[in-house]
């Protein structure tokens, strides 16, 4: 790269990846009540990211491919936040911050691969308090093919399918913990990935986000999804070393509520369940095999800020969980509204690290 190239991305990436963590900021804290404040808390970095973006249009051929991924993520990046303004203006205006916000892991897509060749770009995809990590910071070079991610079956508008991110330093020599992340009513897998990637990628595990067989998880009538979990699960074991005590099956809103349906199944694979933002009727926990809830891992977590399922039903889930037997851990987050808090993963990565379990080879 010439200098005039490198001048540029030291121009775009600082507004862009501000806008990528401004856009999550929003994604967390979305509550309706307080959306214009928390667009506002926001700020514009877009603006400066509008400003760099005309850079690209002068780079020469030789460099199309990195042009074309800055370009996706930063049009994607500002079709977002377009989005969210516009959001207030529209009859539906929750549901038109909800499909603004989709942006946002289009952008990631776009802009993960130059990980790889760009620092700064590597320690993005990392939590904050691990970018300084002298461990990490080789991280990107020691790809092999293996690794990284994978879709399968997964393109957007596909049911069934699945997208898994491997560490790139992964190796075959130790048990890797796994976690299968289902995305909530309107998501995919595609998308859901990002909710996740940046946690296990610093603490060592496997990530697999499928997409629902229907349009959401068979929460009703026939489940075609619990045995596609169990296809996935298999495929991506044979081909990975997993730790078979920490098989971990979390989710968000219907893809919480169905890890409870699946999860609370006699034949179930995983060993730890962490519903987020799901409901669940307690006469579930009572209906359960009392040999696979007792003494069975599980980590709430729920906003006290909740809409679509108020707080009040996951106390009382967690209250006849823990009467069933289960190991219930229960945290409620003052702030959370029906969102996604991607900043409770490092404490469900904590748990899952310290509570293993006994697997009976079958």
């Amino acid at each position: 790269m010439n200098d005039q190239i490198m001048d540029d991305l030291v121009g775009l990436l600082p507004p862009l990846m501000q806008s990528l963590e401004a856009l999550a900021f929003v994604a967390r804290h979305l509550n309706p009540p307080d959306f214009a404040a928390v667009l506002d808390a926001a700020g514009h970095p877009d603006a400066l990211l509008a400003e760099a973006r005309p850079c690209l249009e002068s780079w020469p051929d030789g460099v199309a491919g990195l042009r074309t991924l800055l370009q996706s993520s930063a049009d994607a990046a500002l079709a977002g936040f377009a989005g969210l303004r516009a959001a207030p203006d529209q009859d539906e205006s929750l549901a038109a911050a909800y499909r603004a916000l989709r942006f946002l892991p289009r952008a990631q897509e776009a802009l993960y691969p130059l990980a790889a060749g760009l620092p700064a770009v590597s320690r993005f995809f990392l939590p904050p308090e691990r970018r300084d990590d002298p461990a990490l910071q080789a991280l990107a070079s020691q790809a092999n093919p293996e690794t990284g991610i994978i879709h399968a079956g997964n393109e957007p508008g596909t049911r069934g399918g699945f997208s898994l991110y491997v560490p790139e330093y992964y190796t075959p020599d130790r048990p890797w913990p796994l976690v299968m992340a289902l995305h909530g009513g309107s998501g995919n897998g595609r998308g859901f990935l990002w909710s996740w990637l940046t946690d296990v990628r610093a603490e060592g595990a496997i990530l697999v986000t499928p997409t629902a067989t229907g349009d959401t998880w068979a929460l009703t009538g026939r489940d075609q999804d619990t045995p596609n979990l169990a296809r996935i699960l298999d495929l991506v074991g044979s081909r990975y070393h997993l730790d078979r005590t920490r098989l971990l099956l979390t989710g968000m809103s219907d893809g919480g509520t169905f890890s409870y349906v699946t999860g609370l199944e006699m034949g179930s694979p995983f060993t730890h369940l962490a519903p987020v933002a799901a409901t669940f009727h307690p006469m579930m926990a009572e209906m359960a095999d009392p040999q696979r809830v007792r003494g069975l891992p599980v980590h709430i977590v729920h906003g006290a800020l909740d809409w679509l399922f108020p707080i009040a039903g996951a106390r009382t889930n967690q209250q006849a969980l823990a009467a069933a037997g289960a190991r219930v851990t229960y945290r409620e987050i003052p702030d959370l509204s029906h969102c996604y808090p991607r900043d409770a993963n490092p404490g469900i990565l904590a748990w899952l690290r310290s509570s293993p379990v006994e697997v009976t080879a079958s």
